[in-house]
């Protein structure tokens, strides 16, 4: 019998070391496929005003994160320029992550607004965009970073037509403290989250104002 009990305890030291190494690979392994495949990609059996497709990306120069969405909306791309060039209209504030919004100057083809968002309360970010209607792109960039915890925020807005749609992709780079986390989480609050209800609440959006806007482009 005191034979025995070394060898089951020794047995036993082997399946623990043996699992914590399971263990410590396994949760390697998620890691790695967490950081390289897509946050969220919809797939492509679905309507065009279905699909949202949100990618992470390397960082820029200054490191941090980066992502690009891509979605469409149900509207010509004449309409959704319309849409978000409309930076003093109240109609934003229908979207549930905005909790509040000001126009606070606009010279030439840029403005600057300030934004509070549900997901950060208390702080309020002021925005610079710059409107290139030409090529039907926004810039964007952060003026206010340290004041919103940030290292830097920046990034595009791009839209396409897409035959009766308009397609939109926005790239961003950022850096602040817990985006590592911000990017990673999968719930409420988290990127995936906040980009894919902002995709939704804008294609709805488009969908039930598209004539109005329309009209106001004399169309």
């Amino acid at each position: 019998m005191e034979r025995i009990g070394p060898i089951a305890i020794s047995r036993q030291h082997q399946w623990d070391v043996g699992s914590s190494t399971a263990n410590t690979l396994f949760i390697t392994t998620l890691l790695i496929m967490m950081i390289t495949m897509p946050v969220h990609a919809e797939p492509e059996t679905k309507p065009m005003d279905k699909r949202i497709s949100i990618e992470k990306v390397f960082p820029d120069a200054n490191g941090g994160f980066g992502y690009v969405l891509e979605y469409y909306v149900p509207a010509p791309i004449e309409a959704v320029w319309r849409l978000k060039t409309d930076f003093d209209s109240e109609i934003l504030l229908t979207n549930d992550e905005l909790v509040g919004h000001r126009l606070v100057k606009s010279v030439g083809n840029s403005v600057i607004t300030e934004n509070q968002y549900a997901t950060a309360p208390g702080l309020t970010f002021l925005w610079q965009t710059t409107m290139l209607q030409s090529k039907f792109k926004l810039t964007f960039k952060l003026l206010n970073p340290e004041a919103c915890r940030h290292d830097f925020h920046h990034g595009s807005i791009q839209l396409s037509p897409a035959g009766g749609h308009t397609k939109i992709t926005q790239v961003a780079y950022f850096n602040f403290k817990g985006a590592s986390l911000w990017v990673k989480y999968p719930w409420y609050g988290g990127m995936k989250s906040t980009l894919t209800q902002v995709a939704k609440w804008e294609q709805k959006l488009a969908s039930e104002y598209k004539q109005q806007y329309l009209a106001a482009l004399g169309n």
